[in-house]
């Protein structure tokens, strides 16, 4: 059972009314984030990756993941949870950011880690940004799930676009006060009790540890980790929802709980994906592999040994490194494997600088 389509939604399990919203097309929401603006840093090879939606892709490690967890939902929790998983990656900078609390000052902001559009628009950071838009249209449980843009380095475990899955479940006081309990003690103890089902439903019978953690947007917060292949593994982040975030939704009287985890994390664990950059391959190779419903370790195929290039320049104060892969990337794509700086120098009579990549 799907329900409509709420503001480029499409959920499953909804118990509210919306107005459907038409989504654009993947040629319109392009062109949305082409724009001429001064603000403007989202590079054309990040552009090609927008809408390609690898967690909707049939047979794909990401919707494997995806579907697995969305069951788990739906099987412990019938008919409660919404599954939200096209969601428009343009965001505005209050939702990204300011409703989630995240400070002004925030590494997060800075232009060299996230991709902005123009003065008010982004390509999310993470599926957080739609946590409050989903709130005040009536959803009081979700899973939010989609593709989220940040500039990173460049080696196998990181990449710009990456996939997220938020978790947001909201109560009534007659929740807590039924079971003599104050409103973080109960949120925390659903929100514990729920992850945990959830990591032995993904992952099995595994030892699990809660840390401690900072979030701007949950107090308290937490990391799960597991056990798992004889190290310890984080898998999520976590928390009660910082009520003032509730409060700016018309919710103040309530309390709630909010994940979040990265798909790739979870499949490149899984499956024994090596490389994130794998996922965005077309090679039959690498998509025949993987059936829907199935975990089945992957089997590598590249047959051809790394080719080694140096690279050395001086730098200005204004140079990032970022800035760099954002370039190598441009040129070279998904065929450069990892850029990492193996010397430094600097001149003390000119009083500058270089770098060798």
């Amino acid at each position: 059972m799907r329900g409509k389509p709420l503001q480029y939604v499409t959920c499953a399990q909804a118990s509210y009314t919306a107005i459907p919203v038409e989504k654009p097309d993947v040629e319109t929401l392009r062109k949305m984030v082409m724009t001429d603006a001064p603000q403007n840093n989202v590079s054309p090879n990040i552009v090609e990756k927008v809408g390609v939606n690898l967690h909707q892709r049939p047979n794909h490690p990401l919707s494997i993941i995806k579907n697995k967890i969305q069951e788990y939902f739906e099987s412990a929790y019938p008919g409660v949870f919404s599954f939200c998983d096209d969601l428009v990656p343009v965001v505005t900078i209050k939702a990204n950011f300011d409703e989630l609390l995240i400070p002004e000052d925030h590494v997060s902001r800075n232009p060299n880690d996230t991709y902005y559009i123009d003065n008010e628009r982004l390509l999310r950071c993470h599926t957080s940004a739609h946590q409050t838009e989903l709130l005040r249209q009536g959803l009081r449980a979700f899973l939010a799930t989609g593709d989220v843009y940040r500039r990173d380095s460049i080696d196998a475990t990181h990449y710009p676009v990456f996939h997220q899955m938020e978790g947001v479940r909201i109560f009534e006081p007659s929740d807590w006060e039924s079971k003599g309990m104050s409103a973080v003690e109960f949120a925390e103890a659903e929100l514990k009790q729920t992850l945990e089902g959830l990591v032995r439903a993904v992952f099995g019978d595994v030892e699990m540890r809660w840390v401690d953690a900072y979030f701007p947007f949950t107090d308290p917060s937490f990391e799960l980790e597991i056990f798992f292949k004889e190290q310890w593994l984080e898998v999520l982040g976590c928390g009660v929802v910082q009520q003032k975030i509730l409060e700016n939704c018309g919710l103040g009287d309530k309390k709630g709980w909010a994940f979040g985890l990265g798909l790739e994390r979870l499949a490149m664990v899984l499956f024994g994906i090596p490389d994130i950059r794998l996922f965005w391959t077309d090679d039959k190779r690498f998509t025949e592999q993987f059936q829907d419903g199935k975990i089945t370790k992957f089997k590598s195929f590249s047959k051809y040994p790394p080719c080694y290039k140096d690279i050395s320049f001086w730098i200005s104060p204004e140079f990032t490194e970022n800035n760099l892969c954002e370039i190598v990337r441009g040129c070279g794509g998904d065929i450069v494997e990892k850029v990492e700086l193996i010397d430094s120098f600097t001149n003390p009579k000119k009083g500058k600088t270089s770098h060798c990549y």
